[in-house]
């Protein structure tokens, strides 16, 4: 927040603001998933909900937050894609739909935030789980083969202790 002076009733309002814009987005993203919606909101169409100018709340949330309300938006959606990228068998046209893009503009959004686009995201996450399986397996194997090892040795003790 700025080093402005403004009146607690100011600051106040400012914070239901944002709140209320961020519940409204949460609110709203849950319906894209539900499929209750289809197309994404713009910011004219939360302020609209809200009551206010969509410059009003732009420069409100940017203020209490320091991002921009498209930003919470931008994140929410990436963080969406990456789990179902992640723990889903849908093609990426199909998680693309359900995120309300066309594949082509999903592939350059993914891209631009994450660096990668969805396809090599998916399998740098698939390839990381492999290893980290294998990882298990091995260290199973070795906690097993030692304790074999262990057993078998102690009950060598144990029978050359009884005769």
């Amino acid at each position: 927040m700025s080093s402005i002076n403004l009146p607690k009733k100011i600051l106040a309002r400012q914070n239901e603001i944002t709140q209320s814009y961020l519940a409204e987005l949460d609110k709203h993203i849950a319906e894209i998933l539900s499929g209750e919606a289809t197309e994404m909101f713009e910011i004219r169409d939360f302020a609209k909900i809200l009551h206010i100018h969509p410059r009003h709340l732009s420069n409100t949330v940017k203020f209490v937050t320091g991002k921009s309300p498209c930003s919470f938006f931008e994140e929410k959606i990436l963080d969406i894609a990456k789990e179902k990228l992640a723990c889903s068998k849908m093609s990426i046209s199909q998680i693309a739909f359900d995120l309300t893009f066309d594949p082509s503009n999903f592939t350059k959004f993914f891209k631009r935030f994450e660096g990668i686009t969805p396809k090599d995201y998916r399998e740098k996450i698939l390839s990381e789980k492999f290893l980290k399986n294998e990882i298990l397996t091995k260290k199973t194997d070795v906690i097993t083969n030692t304790f074999t090892s262990s057993s078998a040795i102690n009950l060598l003790l144990i029978r050359k202790k009884e005769q």
